[in-house]
């Protein structure tokens, strides 16, 4: 018998034993992680407008709007920026400088659309007296009504609110913080949106500050759309003698995936 004949009889007698006495590996219970009810949803939208001549003056608008949804929890991140300048005799003037991000989850609870949340926010406006503005609340939401076409949810609970003047002064305010949110599709690949908050100061004299932002998306083409929004802050008590109300006018693009 030659030695590779040899090799390949000793493999084939060592290795049946070992076959019978291993017993098959049983398969292990899945892991019971979160499962997603659908994928991670992220929109994008940017707008940038420029002018020169007569008029030399740049504006860019940017918001990112990211959503998650677990089976007992959902989450949603947004950042929010606006930025203007204008240039006279040389010279630039920067006239907006803001960035805003917020951040909320959501509990659910067993009736359909309810939830107990949390909700955090921060703002630094650069030209509002402020060198940052922080709400911080908690509380409940639901779903006033729905139908085939529309939906309106709303979110109240109680929060907190601290900032600091450009000055160095802290001022802080416990609030009650209240949101709804409308959608109306208005056909199959365009919808009016709708939101709505407030941040109430129960302290006497404390800045009560409302947002608002009516807005038509129309869709260009799967995941991109264009979307064009008017916005509206209003600051019962805005710091510097600024105006208590600033308004936008944006035409977007948006981007989702």
């Amino acid at each position: 018998m030659s030695f590779l004949k040899r090799l390949i009889y000793i493999i084939f007698m060592i290795s049946i034993p070992v076959s019978y006495a291993v017993e098959p590996v049983k398969p292990l219970k899945a892991l019971k992680l979160p499962r997603p009810l659908e994928p991670l949803n992220t929109e994008l939208e940017l707008g940038i407008f420029a002018a020169s001549g007569n008029t030399n003056s740049k504006a860019a608008k940017g918001k990112v709007l990211i959503k998650q949804d677990f089976r007992e929890w959902k989450n949603e991140y947004l950042l929010d920026m606006f930025y203007t300048q204008n240039v006279y005799d040389g010279e630039t003037e920067v006239t907006a400088q803001k960035l805003f991000f917020s951040t909320q989850s959501d509990y659910k609870l067993s009736s359909e659309n309810t939830s107990v949340f949390v909700f955090g926010s921060y703002t630094d406006d650069r030209l509002s007296g402020y060198d940052y503005q922080s709400t911080i609340a908690i509380g409940y939401s639901a779903r006033l009504f729905s139908n085939e076409t529309s939906f309106l949810n709303y979110s109240v609970g109680p929060g907190y609110s601290f900032t600091r003047a450009n000055d160095g002064e802290r001022i802080s305010s416990n609030i009650v913080r209240i949101e709804g949110k409308y959608r109306y599709n208005l056909s199959f690949n365009s919808k009016f949106t709708q939101t709505l908050s407030t941040e109430i100061a129960l302290n006497r004299g404390q800045n009560t500050e409302s947002k608002s932002e009516s807005a038509i998306s129309a869709m260009l083409r799967q995941n991109l759309s264009m979307k064009a929004a008017y916005s509206v802050i209003h600051n019962s008590d805005p710091l510097d003698s600024n105006e208590k109300t600033d308004t936008v006018t944006s035409l977007t693009l948006a981007y989702s995936f």
